[in-house]
């Protein structure tokens, strides 16, 4: 197949995109630009398209990852930028600089409420917070998985509500 029944065959399968492009995007303009962009692609890369392949399927993925692709590109443009009238307090935190005498506040508490747990709860808890999996510290601590977990679980509790005070304001 040449490149101008290629093209023919692209430009033939518009309409069935059209409907497939509303699904993704529920507007109408975004779903022609998106058919755009689809057909686009499929005729730059004709070279990729297998002859005796379904034409139709691999245009929907063609256009399926081009939405994906889109929409990860304006979430990751949007997560940069703040507008005025979203900082709030907490953003404020963020943008603000940063005061390493406050951090070695937090980290002192941390360690004061590491210290409190006993040898039980702090050895699991720890290598848990370190990577080592479950069953690792099973085998590690001779003991079985469910202690492991069990133990862990308590720990966490026990930091949370010895740490109460930097609860985020959920």
């Amino acid at each position: 197949m040449n490149k101008l029944e290629f093209n023919t065959l692209v430009t033939q399968q518009a309409d069935s995109l059209k409907t497939y492009a509303r699904n993704f995007t529920r507007d109408q303009d975004d779903a022609n630009d998106l058919v755009q962009d689809t057909l686009l692609k499929a005729v730059t890369y004709f070279n990729n398209f297998k002859e005796g392949t379904n034409l139709k399927g691999w245009l929907y993925t063609i256009m399926k990852n081009t939405f994906i692709n889109n929409y990860r590109r304006v979430i990751k443009t949007n997560s940069f930028i703040t507008k005025e009238e979203e900082i709030t307090n907490a953003n404020l935190v963020v943008s603000a600089s940063s005061n390493s005498g406050e951090n070695k506040f937090v980290m002192d508490d941390i360690n004061r409420a590491l210290s409190t747990l006993s040898d039980d709860y702090y050895v699991p808890f720890s290598m848990y917070f370190e990577g080592y999996k479950y069953h690792e510290i099973s085998d590690y601590l001779a003991i079985p998985i469910g202690t492991v977990k069990t133990r862990i679980h308590v720990a966490r509790k026990a930091m949370k509500k010895t740490l109460h005070a930097y609860k985020s304001g959920d």
